[in-house]
C-alpha cells in the first residue's frame, strides 16, 4: 500500500520506515527535514521524502490538504499533540484515507490504579500532554463510532532506542545517572524506589505499527498500548543497570523534598511526572488482536541504548571485562 508516515525522521521513524519499506510498501515520509534518522538504514533510498512544516502550514490552513494531496491509503501520525491539529488533517483526508493511525501515549490513563493498567479503564490524564493525547483519542474513537473513520490508536510508553538517552533509574534523562551506576557510586532514588516506569524499545513500537497496518480489520477502531512484557520499578531498575555492569548496586533512597536538593529543577520535574504516573501496562490486547510481540524487555532496550551512547562501560568489551 502506499503509506505516509508524518514525522518520519523521529524516534519510532528510524524503526518504523525501513520495516514499512520491506514488507513491500510505498512509503513517504513527510517531516521538516531538521535532522536525519537516528540510524542509517539502506531502505531509505526507497522512500520519498516531502518536507512540510507541520506547524506553518496548520497555520495557513493547508497541512490536511497537502497530505491529502500525496494521496495515501494509510496514514500514519506520529506528531500531533492536539485535537485541533489533528481535526483539521482528519477533516481533509476523512473520506480518502482507509486507515489512520495515530501515536498516542500510556500517559492517557493519568495516575495508575489497578496494574497492569488495561485499554478500558477510564482515562484520567493529568499535565498538558496527557490530557490532549487523551482528548484526540477521544476524537477519533468517537468519530469512528458515529462515521466509520478508519482510526488506531497506539500508546507507547517510554521509547527506547539507539542515539538517545533513555529515561533513567533516577526518573529523569542525565546520561551521568548510570555512568555512576557502572561505576559504582551511590544513586540517590526518590522516596522507597518502588514507582514503576514502563519503557519499550523504539522498534517494538515500529512493529506494532507495521502489525495494525497487516491486522487492519482488527485495529480500527482499537487502541493498544504498546510497551515491553513488564513495567520496572525504580529500585530493580537501579539493581539490574549495575549488575549490567557487573556491579552491586550502591542506593540512597530519600523523601521528595531532601532528594530534590540533589538533581536540577528539571530533573525533578522530568522524576515528578514519570513517578507520579508509575506506568503499569497490559498488552494483552495488542497480543491478542494484532498480534503484538515486543522482542525486548525493558532492560535490553535500556542496556541497548547506553552501551551505545557509552561504549566506554560496555560490559562485553574485553578490556572492561576485566576491569570489573
Amino acid at each position: 500500500m502506499k503509506i505516509i508516515v508524518i514525522g518520519g525522521t523521529g524516534h519510532i521513524g528510524t524503526y518504523l520506515i525501513p520495516r514499512l519499506v520491506h514488507a513491500g510498501h510505498d512509503v513517504i515520509c513527510v517531516s521538516r527535514q531538521q535532522h536525519k534518522p537516528y540510524r542509517e538504514h539502506s531502505a531509505w533510498s526507497a522512500v520519498k521524502t516531502v518536507q512540510i512544516d507541520r506547524e506553518l502550514a496548520e497555520k495557513e490552513g493547508t497541512f490536511g490538504k497537502q497530505i491529502k494531496q500525496l494521496d495515501a491509503e494509510v496514514i500514519i501520525d506520529l506528531i500531533c499533540f492536539t485535537t485541533d491539529s489533528a481535526r483539521q488533517l482528519v477533516e481533509s483526508v476523512a473520506d480518502h484515507v482507509r486507515h489512520f493511525i495515530h501515536c498516542g501515549t500510556i500517559w492517557v490513563h493519568g495516575h495508575s490504579e489497578a496494574v497492569p493498567t488495561s485499554e478500558d479503564q477510564p482515562r484520567k490524564p493529568f499535565g498538558e500532554y496527557g490530557v490532549q493525547k487523551a482528548a484526540i483519542e477521544k476524537y477519533l474513537l468517537d468519530l469512528h463510532r458515529t462515521s466509520g473513520f478508519p482510526a488506531t490508536i497506539l500508546h507507547p510508553g517510554h521509547i527506547v532506542g539507539t542515539g538517545w538517552p533513555p529515561l533513567n533509574p533516577a526518573g529523569h534523562f542525565n546520561i551521568n545517572v548510570f555512568k555512576d551506576l557502572a561505576e559504582g557510586r551511590k544513586l540517590a532514588i526518590p522516596n522507597l524506589g518502588m514507582e514503576t516506569v514502563h519503557h519499550v524499545h523504539a522498534d517494538d513500537v515500529a512493529q506494532a505499527f507495521e502489525k495494525s497496518i497487516l491486522h487492519q480489520s482488527q485495529a480500527i477502531g482499537e487502541s493498544f498500548h504498546i510497551v515491553s512484557g513488564q513495567a520496572m520499578t525504580l529500585r530493580g531498575f537501579a539493581m539490574a543497570i549495575s549488575a549490567h555492569y557487573g556491579k552491586k548496586a550502591n542506593l540512597e533512597f530519600l523523601n521528595w523534598d531532601t532528594w530534590c536538593k540533589t538533581v536540577t529543577e528539571a530533573e525533578a520535574e522530568a522524576t515528578w511526572d514519570h513517578i507520579a504516573h508509575s506506568p503499569n501496562c497490559s498488552i494483552a490486547k495488542a497480543q491478542r488482536l494484532i498480534d503484538y510481540a515486543p522482542n525486548y524487555s525493558s532492560l535490553q532496550a535500556v542496556c541497548e541504548a547506553i552501551d551505545f551512547l557509552l561504549p566506554q562501560y560496555d560490559p562485553l568489551k574485553e578490556e572492561n571485562t576485566k576491569s570489573v
